[in-house]
């Protein structure tokens, strides 16, 4: 051979060592990537080869050697035993490649298998088994840590399924809602209470609407401060503690100031909002006071605003506070609407802007019956609030 020759085999040599290292090195990376390696047992003459990675995933020195395939068997947990027998049984039989998940035990921890493994055939039969041996450990441990939390939430909707229907009973026997529109003396009424879509944002909303022995209609809205079953009890004391007060036939403004003691002295920790008025349907004046509340929407000939607020601090406050009344002059066909603040403020806009499209969905309200009316009013704003719940408290003259 030639010098040139030999320099282009001895080329050529080192080209394919370097080729041989390169793909050994890439082989090496995917099964440390994968945690995963291949085997291969030679049925005749009992003996194993192992990839690196197989080592490592038994948590054998490289030193001991291979197990062979008898040997299996001292790693795997006992209960998975019959799945091992299955699978060599069905390997020696030649067939096709087959599979199985077991657990070993390496280092004191369990780690879970995933092993394919095939039959190398020859004319008389299988002359040895290949194999690939994956860890899936971690994999296995993901898809518990999922069902476990898929497990808990589904306990918890159902929880909260449970929780809500608990509170809208609660509600519905301290609070029921009328079936279409109250028809009070000279006036017609409609209600609407709208939960919240959050079942822990149920809250403490309330209203009030009933004659008076002295002729005058009541008609009271609030919202105590707080959310679920202890805002729920808080507003049956203060609605039950209003209509036994009311008998007194004292106004608005001291109704306000013996709910404000209430609150400050049997209910802790505890705040309110409220308007109180009384509707002279005689006279169709409407003499209100409020504490810390939305003054309500009055329509008049397709035109609504916001009554002019009188003085009066949150119930729970302060003591020191008095408040005060204010009156208005009805004519027929007007329409007065109490709202709580669920209504109109909402955490993706400023509450001017939820008060605005309240007061011109109200003022679409004359002429339509009040249910209808509100039905709309709801749909103009929006809908349900997801974080409050809400009450509406329409009069019709």
């Amino acid at each position: 051979m030639s010098a040139a020759g030999l320099s282009g085999h001895l080329t050529r040599h080192q080209a394919d060592e370097h080729d041989t290292a390169m793909l050994a090195v890439r082989l090496a990376h995917a099964e440390r990537l994968g945690n995963m390696g291949w085997a291969e047992w030679n049925l005749r003459t009992g003996q194993a080869i192992w990839s690196d990675h197989v080592y490592v995933i038994f948590g054998r020195a490289r030193g001991d050697g291979p197990l062979g395939l008898p040997e299996l068997a001292a790693y795997v947990e006992a209960c998975d035993l019959g799945a091992l027998d299955q699978l060599l049984w069905t390997v020696v039989q030649g067939v096709e490649p087959v599979q199985a998940e077991f657990r070993i035990r390496r280092g004191g921890e369990i780690r879970n298998l995933r092993i394919v493994l095939e039959p190398l055939m020859a004319p008389g039969g299988p002359i040895g088994v290949h194999g690939v041996i994956q860890d899936i450990t971690g994999r296995r441990r993901a898809e518990r840590i999922m069902s476990e939390s898929r497990r808990q939430l589904l306990e918890a909707r159902e929880r909260a399924a449970e929780e809500r229907h608990v509170m809208l009973a609660m509600r519905e026997a301290i609070l029921p809602e009328p079936t279409g529109s109250l028809d009070l003396p000279g006036t017609r009424i409609a209600v609407r209470y709208v939960p919240a879509e959050k079942t822990a944002n149920l809250g403490g909303d309330w209203f009030e609407a009933a004659a008076l022995p002295d002729g005058r209609v009541l008609l009271a809205i609030g919202d105590v401060s707080g959310h679920g079953l202890p805002a729920i009890a808080h507003m049956a004391q203060l609605r039950h503690a209003l209509v036994g007060l009311t008998m007194t036939g004292e106004p608005a403004h001291t109704l306000l100031s013996w709910l404000n003691e209430l609150v400050l002295h049997r209910l802790e920790e505890t705040t309110a909002t409220a308007v109180i008025g009384h509707l002279d349907t005689a006279t169709r004046v409407f003499t209100w006071s409020q504490a810390g509340h939305l003054p309500p929407i009055l329509v008049r000939d397709g035109v609504a605003g916001q009554l002019h607020q009188p003085r009066g601090v949150i119930l729970g406050a302060t003591c020191d506070q008095p408040y005060q009344l204010s009156s208005v002059k009805l004519q027929k066909g007007d329409l007065l609407l109490l709202f709580t603040d669920g209504l109109v403020e909402r955490r993706t806009r400023d509450i001017d802007e939820g008060l605005n499209l309240a007061v011109t969905a109200a003022s679409h309200l004359s002429g339509l019956d009040l249910d209808t009316g509100l039905d709309r009013l709801l749909a103009h704003i929006g809908g349900p609030n997801p974080e409050d719940d809400a009450c509406l408290l329409a009069v019709g003259l």
